[in-house]
């Protein structure tokens, strides 16, 4: 029996998001120093999505020329402006959230599911996929894009 899925709105969404994720810039504080040497490494390493992502073959050189060498940098910006800047610009962004979650939080309360099977039933994939066509169109939909 198909039922519609139960979502929350995106004003309570973007809300909540704005009430909870600035008390978590300590974790911000803590965590994104470490990532300076893999946030390097992980970005360069995904030159070859990126180059994938757009049509121009040199865009992914451009793209990891324009990474290496800036672990250091991104490392001072996190330290010195990032952990003050996190809370404020959550809070700053609690409309932009939400004017960017809208569609999609619109787009899933319509969507009519299945019943979930049992752990591992192929039929909760057709739940997955039922979904992920829906916001991918939906995506294009909301970029002007061509499916």
């Amino acid at each position: 029996m198909p039922r519609k899925l139960k979502v929350s709105s995106s004003a309570d969404i973007a809300k909540k998001w704005g009430d909870v994720t600035p008390a978590r810039s300590t974790y911000y504080e803590a965590e994104t120093p470490k990532a300076d040497s893999t946030w390097e490494a992980n970005a360069v390493a995904s030159k070859g999505t990126y180059k994938a992502a757009v049509a121009d073959p040199k865009i992914g050189d451009r793209f990891a020329g324009g990474l290496k060498g800036k672990a250091a940098k991104f490392k001072r910006k996190v330290v010195d402006v990032g952990v003050a800047r996190y809370g404020p610009g959550i809070s700053a962004a609690v409309a932009d959230m939400q004017a960017g979650f809208d569609p999609y939080a619109s787009e899933l309360a319509t969507i009519e599911v299945p019943d979930r099977g049992p752990r591992g039933d192929p039929k909760n994939k057709e739940i997955v996929s039922k979904i992920f066509d829906a916001l991918h169109k939906k995506r294009l939909a909301v970029l002007g894009a061509a499916s």
